[in-house]
């Protein structure tokens, strides 16, 4: 018998068979690895300290909206000594005080991952473990050695927006 031909049945398989048999296998896993949730594609959430995690979910009403004017989120969504991360907006808002909002940078100045949470009055990076203040965006632990950039937001009323 050549390898090319396959025994159906009980008895022993060619190696060409067994070869393309856990190739197919290996193929599925690596194809299941690559999707995503069955959530329907919407995006991830980071989680903050009771915050909102990513809000940025598309308008149900489709168009052609300016998302830079849209809010961000209400004041009452940031909790005092913590904050949010609005992934797809690229900015971090803390609330270091009550009535005081910052906005930052969510990309982490040591080798440009972005911040994944805020716990314990830090804005933290899981890629490498840099912690930055979450009243001024310094460095609190590196390896980090430059601070968050801070980005501008407003507030108006209880929304908050970047400015």
């Amino acid at each position: 018998m050549s390898d090319d031909q396959v025994l159906t049945g009980p008895g022993p398989r060619t190696r060409r068979a067994l070869l393309a048999g856990a190739g197919a296998v290996g193929a599925s896993v690596a194809l299941a690895a690559c999707g995503g949730d069955d959530d329907g594609g919407a995006p991830s959430t980071a989680p903050t300290s009771g915050g909102p995690g990513v809000t940025d979910v598309p308008d149900a009403g489709g168009g052609n909206r300016d998302t830079a004017a849209a809010p961000l989120a209400r004041t009452t969504d940031i909790p005092v000594g913590g904050g949010a991360i609005f992934a797809e907006r690229g900015v971090v808002v803390t609330q270091p005080s009550p009535g005081e909002f910052k906005g930052f940078d969510l990309i982490c100045t040591h080798k440009g991952c972005p911040v994944s949470n805020i716990d314990g009055g830090t804005i933290n990076c899981t890629c490498h473990g840099s912690q930055f203040a979450i009243t001024d965006g310094a460095v609190k632990k590196g390896p980090a050695t430059k601070p968050l950039a801070p980005k501008q937001i407003k507030v108006n009323g209880d929304q908050i927006m970047i400015a």
